[in-house]
């Protein structure tokens, strides 16, 4: 049992920390990350100690690279004696190679939540370390981050859109009508009476829309509303609309023929991939594992993909190329060539 003078301590040592430390973090959803290489990530509300709130999307790997760090730094060679600046850590769930993604997320949550738990109240020196910092902050990738599935955490503060103060044509617009009053939280969400009609504007996420009222324009939650007219499909963000897929071509060149495959991701058009998500999608498209990738230079000779920057090499020829070669609209400029690894052969490819 904590002493008085190590209670009081203890309770010094928490008041000195900085309010940005954060002292609370829950898992409060997975999400779907789609691209060159699917995987979900951790939805997680931090809490400070200066009382705010945030979202960070965290995937598994990046609390294993943490937990790591931290044994290196903290974790005593005797754990029957720790030291001064050792600290026994919480167990973390290990890695799992085979099974379904989303069952093997969905089935960690408990067990990460217990582990944030467990971090976040060991001795406060521990708070102040670096990675666990890092690990926990908002950081602009996750600012710019919408939760889609949330049913309980509002849409991210965003800027609203400028409507032109014309008078909405009351037949023909998208538009609702509010069935309770509703009072915003901050400037980014509308404030409701009973009654009222709101001009729509688009779909925020699977839960708020976004609308005009009053020459006032914000946000405000689908359940507080009657929709009179729908938003077009067009204009609907929520689950299941609002993506636009790129499509990439590759080929796996054989001696007995080639599979040509057109692999549809969300990555945009200009995006340049790394070495390591194309080499496991690709793996993942033809269910083969001892593969290489490669592209066809404007001579007709397969150059084998190394890194990262044969990938920009083959993004820069594609470009080049592109010109010449007319290709869909929404078609990455530039191609994947696979083979076994072990394949130095050059085969003859029709593009």
């Amino acid at each position: 049992i904590m002493s008085l003078p190590q209670q009081l301590r203890e309770q010094s040592d928490f008041d000195q920390l900085p309010l940005n430390i954060p002292i609370s973090a829950t898992i409060a959803d997975i999400e779907e990350k789609k691209g060159f290489i699917d995987y979900y990530r951790f939805v997680i509300e931090v809490k400070t100690k200066g009382e705010s709130k945030y979202l960070i999307y965290r995937r598994y790997r990046e609390f294993f690279n943490l937990h790591q760090i931290l044994e290196a730094r903290y974790s005593p060679e005797d754990s029957d004696k720790p030291g001064p600046n050792t600290c026994i850590l919480p167990p973390l769930p290990g890695k799992i190679y085979i099974g379904n993604k989303k069952e093997i997320a969905e089935s960690r949550i408990p067990e990460l939540n217990t582990y944030m738990k467990r971090l976040l109240g060991l001795p406060t020196w521990l708070l102040l370390d670096e990675a666990l910092r890092m690990f926990f902050y908002q950081t602009e990738q996750d600012c710019e981050q919408q939760p889609r599935a949330l049913r309980r955490l509002r849409p991210p503060t965003r800027k609203v859109k400028q409507v032109k103060s014309q008078k909405m044509d009351l037949f023909s617009s998208p538009r609702a009508e509010a069935m309770f009053d509703f009072r915003g939280n901050g400037k980014a969400e509308l404030n409701l009476k009973k009654g009222e009609v709101i001009f729509l504007l688009r779909r925020v996420n699977a839960d708020w829309l976004e609308g005009t009222v009053n020459n006032q324009t914000g946000i405000f939650p689908e359940t507080f509303v009657k929709i009179i007219k729908p938003l077009p499909e067009s204009d609907s963000e929520g689950e299941g609309g609002g993506h636009t897929y790129s499509c990439l071509r590759c080929f796996l060149l054989t001696p007995s023929g080639v599979d040509t495959r057109d692999v549809c991701v969300q990555e945009d058009l200009s995006i340049q991939p790394t070495y390591k998500d194309l080499l496991s999608r690709m793996r993942n498209v033809f269910k083969v594992d001892d593969i290489a990738l490669n592209y066809r230079d404007p001579e007709g000779d397969l150059i084998r993909i190394l890194d990262d920057e044969d990938v920009q090499l083959m993004i820069r020829e594609g470009r080049r190329q592109q010109d010449k070669v007319k290709r869909p609209v929404n078609q990455f400029p530039w191609e994947l060539y696979v083979t076994m690894a072990s394949d130095l052969s050059v085969y003859n490819v029709e593009a």
